[in-house]
Parts: C-alpha cells; structure tokens; sequence
C-alpha cells in the first residue's frame, strides 16, 4: 500500500495527541513557522482544540486543527505523542495524512509503538525517538514547563546519518528544539524505558513531583529497584543498559522543576487510565518471556491497578 519514503523537505507537520508532549513540539512549530503545522483529533477533541486552542507557558495558540477524514494534502512529518491505550485509533486516524513520502515518528512511553505504526504503514516511515527531561505540567488546555528535555532520535543504527535523519536535524534546529542523534536508538529506546518504569510508577504510587526524588535516598532506591529488572531483561534481550544510564538518568532529573510531575501522576490525579500495562505489564511480561524475577514490578502494578480501580470502576 505505501512504497518506500524519501523525503525531500518538510513543510507539512502533524502532531496527533496534544498532551504535554503533543503541546510542546505543536508550540514550537507554529513559533517557527505557523503554516506548517496542524493538529490532527476527532469528535469532542477536535472541537475543543478549535474553540479552546492550547496555551504553552502562557502564551495562546490557535493552532490549526484537522479531522482525520478531512482531504487535504499529506503530511511530510507526523509526530504520534498519545497516550499507548489510545495508539490503535492514532494509527487508524492518520490514515489521510501519510502520504509516499512522509515521516512518522512517536514521541510515546515504551518500546513497541514504532513496530505498531510500522505494521501499518511500513517500518521504512518510522524513525525512533525518545524525549528526555521535560518537566511539563497540564491541567485542561494549559501545558507549562521550565525544561524541555532532550529529543533523541534517529534510525535505528546511526554510525552513519540518512538524509530524512538530517532534515529532520535541520529542521529542529530551526524550531530551537534540542536534540541528540545516538549510534544506537534502541538501546536509547530501552534507556527512556527504564527511566519510566522507575520514576513513572514509584511517583504514581507516592503521589511524588520530582523534587521527592531529588531529596529523598529511599525514594530514588525504590525507583533504581524497578529500573534495574528492566536492566536484567535488556541484558538478556541483547540490549546493553549500565551503571552509568542511571547516573545519566539522574543528571536530568537534577535540572528538573521540583514541582514538575511524571505524566502518570497527572493521570492518577485526573483520575484517568494510567499506562501501567506498558510499563511494569511489560516488564512482568517478558520477565516471564525470560525467566527472570520482576517481584518489584509486580507489587507496583498491583498498587496502580488499586489505585485505578477507586475512580475507573
């Protein structure tokens, strides 16, 4: 159905899922340049992106929104940044904006989601990426935050740079977006796993904005216990995770707000579905592909499936 992508520029973007991800590379598109990028959303989303807009650190943004059946022309690139319960649909939605030549990449929690998109529309659209560090906080249309992290991103081997990879550069350069182009993304992809896996669910349980994290010893050893069974499975996956991605992990950590919180926080405290399947669900599961023991991991996603009982039953 779609051939080979060989993209020449990149003057149509689409970002589906305006989170605090979502909001932050749409802000930043539209302050570059404010015809190139839209919003791609359905029923009540559409609706209240056209009537509210999104306001970034307090700045409004009537940023262009499209219907996912609208016919107009296809994206060169499309920024996927939902939550992974909603990615089925996502993938369903962009249907009419991926085009021969266009570019897909998720900016979402987890190690599978460019294998899900590639299933569709081809494993030669997708490229990896992770985003490190942003400490954005949302609360209805407003998103704020005072550190945008790192974008890491690129094929999955990167020794020597594609041409999409470097327009794709190019192009965040523009944007003042910071990014980082690693030899090898999906060791990275496994890295930002488990970073979530551990700071993601302890500050789900704790109810803990980072500064916890930042003083507390007891905490930080009971986020390194979840991050280091992710360490074992990768290991025996075949992908190499350190000692020193945990002091890499915690040199982030360090600059950002103390009042800034992990997305599954937001999601405990908005009383929505938490994306604990992807991450300890994960884990236990190919702990148990493995042979190895996930005992933290199970006790965590018992405590969020509790958690989330009280407000989704």
């Amino acid at each position: 159905m779609y051939g080979a992508c060989v993209m020449s520029s990149i003057e149509r973007i689409s970002v589906i899922g305006v989170g605090a991800m979502g909001a932050f590379y749409a802000s930043r598109f539209y302050e570059m340049d404010s015809h190139s990028i839209s919003v791609v959303a359905g029923g009540e989303r559409y609706d209240r992106l056209k009537e509210r807009g999104l306001i970034v650190n307090n700045t409004h943004y009537s940023l262009p929104v499209v219907r996912p059946d609208d016919r107009i022309p296809p994206s060169d690139l499309i920024i996927v940044t939902v939550k992974n319960h909603h990615l089925g649909e996502a993938i369903q939605d962009l249907e009419n904006r991926v085009g021969k030549n266009t570019v897909i990449f998720s900016v979402m929690n987890g190690i599978d989601s460019e294998e899900q998109i590639g299933a569709v529309y081809g494993m030669d659209r997708v490229l990896y990426a992770v985003a490190v560090g942003i400490d954005a906080v949302v609360r209805g249309n407003h998103m704020t935050y005072t550190t945008q992290g790192k974008l890491f991103f690129g094929e999955a081997r990167n020794s020597e740079l594609t041409e999409r990879v470097r327009k794709l550069q190019s192009l965040l350069d523009r944007a003042g977006i910071l990014y980082e182009t690693p030899d090898d993304m999906i060791r990275v992809l496994w890295w930002k796993f488990m970073i979530n896996v551990g700071i993601n669910q302890v500050s789900a349980v704790l109810g803990a904005p980072y500064g916890v994290f930042q003083r507390s010893q007891k905490t930080r050893d009971l986020m390194e216990s979840a991050m280091r069974e992710v360490m074992a499975i990768a290991k025996t996956a075949g992908v190499n995770l350190f000692e020193k991605d945990i002091e890499d992990w915690y040199a982030f950590l360090s600059r950002l707000s103390p009042d800034g919180k992990t997305s599954m926080v937001q999601d405990v405290e908005a009383r929505r579905k938490t994306e604990v399947e992807m991450f300890a669900g994960k884990v236990i599961e190919l702990g148990n592909r493995y042979g190895i023991e996930t005992p933290v991991n199970e006790t965590l996603f018992r405590f969020i499936k509790a958690i989330e009982q009280e407000y989704l039953s």
